[in-house]
């Protein structure tokens, strides 16, 4: 099989959110509140195990008020904020504001890491003549992400859930993104974290891989292994 385009996940696979600690302790001090460090702790732990953060670590466990709205939290811009403000509601934070700040946090460039080899795995694939797309499930405009780290020449098309009412592992979603490429997806490759949303690529025609979501200094290399998929 000669592959001919490249999709990839966002979340875990290019880039990586901060961790809940910096996350909360930023929006924190943006607020001007300070906590004692059992207090801190206590909320950490709450947003980890109900899972606020988006692309940080799977819920642990989600209200049932919130399951079916979770199940579809990244069709929309509204599902997903209401989805992760509502696990976060689940912490008694000491300022209810903080809810939608930390959601306003998560999408800013600077919460988020390129992998260490993100830039020479993109660099290479342009320079083979190889288009690069990106496939979310994401309820949020990520492009400005990808423009604050420098990576947005090296992507050519954006396919993001909730600009199309259709989350992964739907394969009309790699279709699509397979469409606006140019290209069959029989000739495409899905590269991603998710083995059952990034796999749906299968059903879509796509050859898959995956790679583990790793924070960014655990996974220094896991990229690399696409360019001899594509050499």
């Amino acid at each position: 099989m000669t592959i001919k385009a490249v999709l990839f996940d966002f979340s875990g696979t290019l880039f990586r959110i901060e961790p809940v600690a910096v996350w909360l302790q930023t929006v924190l001090d943006e607020a001007g509140i300070a906590v004692s460090p059992e207090e801190f702790s206590r909320y950490e732990e709450g947003l980890t195990f109900y899972g606020a953060l988006p692309g940080g670590p799977a819920a642990r466990q989600v209200p049932s008020a919130l399951a079916e709205l979770w199940a579809s939290r990244d069709r929309t811009a509204e599902h997903h904020r209401a989805a992760f403000t509502g696990a976060a509601r689940q912490v008694g934070l000491p300022d209810p504001a903080l809810y939608d700040a930390l959601y306003e946090r998560h999408m800013t460039p600077a919460a988020w890491s390129p992998y260490p080899d993100t830039v020479e795995v993109l660099e290479t694939l342009r320079r083979r003549g190889i288009p690069v797309g990106v496939v979310s499930n994401i309820g949020w405009d990520l492009r400005p992400v990808f423009h604050a780290h420098g990576l947005d020449p090296y992507v050519d098309t954006y396919t993001l859930s909730y600009e199309h009412g259709v989350q992964k592992p739907d394969p009309r979603l790699f279709r699509t993104a397979c469409e606006a490429l140019g290209q069959d997806p029989h000739d495409a490759l899905m590269v991603g974290d998710d083995r059952r949303a990034d796999g749906g690529a299968r059903d879509a025609g796509c050859a898959v891989h995956f790679v583990d979501h790793l924070p960014v200094e655990d996974r220094p290399d896991g990229l690399l292994p696409v360019l001899d998929l594509t050499g």
